[in-house]
């Protein structure tokens, strides 16, 4: 039997890419799936699939995750469908490339948002929730989160300031049982990456590169370990290098 059965995960970013991988992942093992985005009709259709291999409960909430009264209402719905979470995971996050030179404040000023103040503030509203059944939260990371690349000084930024979080977060909540784990993948195989390979030039070979599931499959190994162990930080990559 899983040892996450029966539990309740929100899940941010879950409508593709990671976030819709460890949903699915979660499903399989019986956890209850709060899906949040910005477009119901997709999460919609991810709850259906999940609805085909999985008997778990599942909740879709349309949210804004950069507009306050969206996480303030979403607090609310939580508190109305689940009274508890036990797993928190952030897997939504925008990216924007280009030379320190030539990128625009408003292009950081986005990613800030949607990168460190909307996980900071969604973290806040529900930490009660989350203390309530000494839970866990996982932040989805990059590897540039560690080593910033040319050409990603304002992605980057945003992710080091993530993993700030998360490392403080950890220290502040270990009194009360909550596992903090940040994950570093590298080139994952996700829409994302799609864009990310416009925006350079280069033909798009997503077999060549991580596969969501590879990143889900390491996220709930993490969350089922014994509670006498803590992961803080993995780091993940693709095993061809290109």
């Amino acid at each position: 039997m899983s040892k996450l059965k029966n539990q309740i995960a929100v899940i941010t970013g879950a409508s593709s890419g990671i976030g819709k991988a460890i949903a699915l992942s979660l499903a399989s093992q019986g956890v209850a799936l709060c899906l949040i985005g910005r477009n119901l009709k997709t999460l919609e259709a991810v709850a259906e699939s999940v609805k085909s291999t999985a008997s778990s409960l599942i909740k879709t909430y349309q949210v804004d995750l950069n507009v306050d009264d969206d996480i303030q209402k979403l607090k609310s719905y939580l508190q109305q469908d689940f009274k508890y979470i036990d797993i928190l995971i952030h897997s939504a996050g925008i990216f924007s490339m280009g030379t320190l030179e030539n990128s625009s404040v408003e292009d950081l000023d986005r990613q800030y948002r949607t990168n460190v103040r909307a996980p900071y503030l969604l973290t806040q509203t529900l930490l009660p929730m989350i203390k309530s059944r000494h839970g866990q939260i996982v932040f989805i990371n990059s590897s540039v989160g560690m080593n910033a690349k040319a050409n990603l000084s304002q992605y980057a930024a945003t992710k080091h300031a993530l993993k700030a979080i998360a490392d403080s977060l950890r220290a502040e909540v270990n009194d009360y049982g909550i596992r903090v784990l940040t994950v570093y993948p590298g080139r994952t195989a996700t829409p994302m990456q799609a864009a990310v390979h416009q925006m350079e030039g280069k033909a798009y070979e997503p077999e060549k590169f991580m596969q969501p599931e590879d990143v889900a499959e390491v996220v709930v190994n993490a969350l089922s370990l014994s509670r006498t162990a803590e992961v803080t930080d993995i780091n993940i990559r693709p095993l061809n290098k290109v």
